[in-house]
């Protein structure tokens, strides 16, 4: 199923102008309609046109977009929310904004993915040559030598050949990791299951929890705007969580919200369960206070996101010069593999 979902900036186009729609006094099923025109045989049209057929039928737009097999879960029970609170149009509005903040992303990390694998393939290319053309050529000249030349250089070559094939073989190994990585972000699929990877990363770690924590945010902002208790809107909004450590500690806050002997407020809850950093957790109580708590709750949420994505910029400026000190390092050693042959010769001459 994960195959068959759009795009992130399809996702991003197809909310916002659902939206805009809505906003201009468009029903739901034209809306649906009106976007399929003009996108023949392409996978947006097909969503667009089970998703208009379903409403007209008098389905939900959360049971279209579910039966269109085209949409995540966490964006199906958002809009199912927004429909149940009256807040559809608001809730479309944040996941245009979400889903195209995550297109540029994972446009950047595509980016930077590719130009380092292909570097690495040209660098590949490079000491193969070197590896299975050049250094046997060397080894052919040392056989049909004689005497102490022939002695004098052979560890030499041993050594060239050595340090040509490791180098070889780490580069052609990195090359790989980096091609793979980038076919990755190429399909909905993959980039959950990078996403997943990410989450076992000590660099990238703490972006992957801002972003669950994000998408947890936004959905307790929506549940909390639907009427329900804030204790059902925890518990509902921990569904949209996919990250162990984050939702561990909601499902504590969520035990001692409902606690019979010492039951917690919400901000009490997510304070002494560490989800919010105090300063938010300070902003989320004030904003409770002032009855704007979903208000304060869709901030923080942009917040989250937005610091997610900062941490992940951050990451992936290290991999150019991290690249080129490799690439540096790895072009030393072919030149070192194709000299030492000739320093040995030099050597035995002398």
């Amino acid at each position: 199923m994960a195959e068959k979902q759009l795009e992130s900036s399809a996702l991003s186009a197809f909310f916002g102008s659902i939206a805009t729609m809505l906003s201009a006094g468009i029903q739901t099923d034209e809306a649906a309609l009106m976007l399929s025109e003009n996108r023949e045989n392409s996978r947006f049209q097909e969503v667009c046109n089970i998703v208009y057929k379903r409403v007209v039928e008098g389905g939900s737009l959360a049971d279209a977009m579910r039966e269109s097999e085209g949409f995540p879960s966490y964006a199906v029970n958002m809009v199912r929310t927004g429909e149940q609170s009256g807040h559809l149009e608001q809730v479309l509005r944040n996941l245009e904004m979400y889903y195209d903040e995550e297109s540029r992303m994972f446009e950047k990390l595509r980016s930077s993915m590719g130009y380092p694998a292909a570097l690495l393939v040209i660098m590949a290319a490079i000491l193969a040559f070197t590896v299975l053309v050049i250094l046997p050529v060397f080894q052919g000249v040392y056989a049909n030598m004689a005497g102490s030349l022939a002695a004098g250089s052979a560890s030499s070559v041993g050594l060239s050949s050595v340090i040509g094939t490791v180098a070889l073989v780490v580069t052609l190994a990195l090359a790989i990791v980096a091609l793979w990585l980038t076919g990755k972000t190429r399909s909905a699929g993959g980039r959950q299951s990078l996403m997943e990877l990410f989450e076992r990363f000590p660099g990238i770690r703490g972006a992957m929890y801002q972003l669950s924590l994000s998408r947890f945010t936004a959905a307790l902002a929506t549940y909390v705007s639907s009427g329900i208790t804030n204790e059902d809107a925890m518990e509902r909004a921990i569904e949209t969580v996919d990250n162990d450590k984050l939702k561990a500690r909601l499902q504590k806050a969520v035990k001692s919200m409902v606690d019979l002997d010492n039951p917690r407020s919400l901000t009490q809850a997510i304070s002494e369960n560490d989800i919010f950093e105090p300063l938010y957790a300070r902003l989320l109580n004030v904003g409770m206070r002032s009855g704007s708590t979903e208000e304060t709750l869709a901030q923080l949420s942009n917040t989250f996101f937005d610091d997610a994505v900062l941490q992940i910029d951050r990451v992936l400026d290290r991999v150019e010069p991290v690249l080129a000190a490799f690439l540096t390092i790895a072009v030393g050693a072919t030149l070192i593999a194709v000299m030492l042959p000739l320093i040995g010769i030099m050597g035995s001459i002398g």
